[in-house]
């Protein structure tokens, strides 16, 4: 009886995560990811100064990842979340295989461009890392400021 019940819930839990991935490709798919946001800017150099070269060094992959992932975009949206629908683009099956493509190439572009950076980051000047970290934040507050 144990086993007919311990089946019972396995199969059922099995249904409901099957049923749980169907519904994720019939939701909108944003042009720009919901990943590319930062939060936390620094007014000035200071405080990346006091950071070890591990800590600067992810900041600038974060940083490098946000303005990856927005600025092949910026001609249809600046900011995270904005659908097709949103921008009135119809959502044909080959729009929604293009912006998969899209996404597809830039995660592999991610992938590849982070594991260099890891490798290669932690031999750059520190000073060359805290003003990089800078310029990026400041593209990415004027990207806020466009709309």
């Amino acid at each position: 009886m144990k086993g007919k019940i311990i089946f019972f819930s396995v199969f059922m839990l099995a249904l409901s995560f099957n049923a749980v991935a169907q519904v994720k490709p019939n939701m909108p798919k944003s042009i720009i990811s919901t990943t590319a946001s930062l939060r936390t800017f620094h007014a000035d150099d200071k405080e990346l100064k006091t950071l070890t070269k591990g800590e600067l060094v992810e900041l600038y992959i974060e940083r490098m990842k946000i303005v990856v992932k927005i600025f092949p975009n910026i001609g249809l949206a600046t900011k995270p979340g904005v659908t097709m629908a949103d921008l009135g683009i119809q959502e044909t099956p080959e729009n929604k295989k293009s912006l998969d493509l899209q996404a597809e190439a830039t995660n592999v572009f991610l992938e590849v461009q982070v594991d260099f950076l890891r490798k290669m980051l932690p031999y750059a000047d520190k000073n060359q890392l805290v003003s990089m970290i800078m310029y990026y934040e400041q593209i990415i507050k004027g990207l806020r400021e466009v709309e």
